[in-house]
């Protein structure tokens, strides 16, 4: 049943839908620790789930809690039905059957709208296999946060500690890294002097086409210290 109690007031899916280089290059570190069964939550369009869905995949559950979202999610998974088990849900983990496990629970740009994010990742964890993975992308750098951050609903960005201190103790790290660089600086510049509520598309392209790759090199030679993203696993 669609959870009508939930409206996501961003505007901006669609628009880094397009990011393909940025996407590419979060995956290349994820792809590794999904496993069988996949538990994506806040899947919005459909966009992660149409670009991670392999054959190597049995089972993949995307959870979104906006009506409208959910009715493009749907037909986005009707696309891909060749490819696994596909469900779609327009819910939370609330919504989930309590016995329910998943080799992977995935969270990508996703945990900073979630305002009682803690209390999340404990109900997350009591749905992982054991030997399963805890994976979250999310903003980085609290100094970042911009009009942009509060337009499409954020309650935070994160740095590694504050991302830690609401990790499950019965999850172990397996890898907390900083992605994208160059891209820190963009957010920097329009933190202090764009302060734009909303990317326009050539400013995305720009980032993706640019940035991202140049990033993909400087992230190595930094020993992934910095970026504008936190990309973090950990396993069960």
């Amino acid at each position: 049943m669609p959870n009508k109690s939930y409206e996501y007031i961003g505007s901006e899916l669609e628009i880094f839908s397009t990011a393909n280089n940025w996407r590419a290059y979060w995956q290349s570190f994820v792809r590794p620790y999904l496993g069988n069964r996949v538990l994506e939550v806040g899947a919005g369009i459909g966009t992660i789930v149409q670009s991670l869905i392999s054959e190597d995949i049995k089972s993949w559950t995307a959870l979104e809690p906006d009506p409208s979202l959910f009715s493009q999610l749907e037909k986005t998974l009707k696309l891909q039905a060749s490819l696994g088990s596909l469900n779609a849900y327009c819910g939370t983990l609330d919504n989930l059957d309590p016995a329910d496990r998943f080799n992977s629970i995935i969270y990508i740009d996703v945990l900073e709208h979630i305002k009682n994010d803690q209390d999340e990742l404990a109900k997350a964890e009591t749905h992982l296999e054991n030997n399963g993975y805890l994976i979250i992308l999310v903003p980085a750098h609290q100094y970042l946060y911009s009009a942009f951050d509060k337009a499409i609903g954020h309650f935070r960005r994160y740095d590694k500690q504050s991302l830690q201190l609401i990790i499950p103790r019965e999850l172990k790290l397996k890898k907390l890294i900083y992605l994208d660089s160059v891209g820190l600086f963009a957010s920097l510049a329009n933190r202090l002097l764009l302060k734009a509520s909303n990317p326009s598309h050539l400013q995305i392209q720009f980032w993706d086409k640019w940035m991202v790759p140049i990033s993909r090199l400087v992230d190595r030679v930094l020993g992934f210290k910095i970026g504008k993203s936190l990309l973090a696993i950990y396993a069960k």
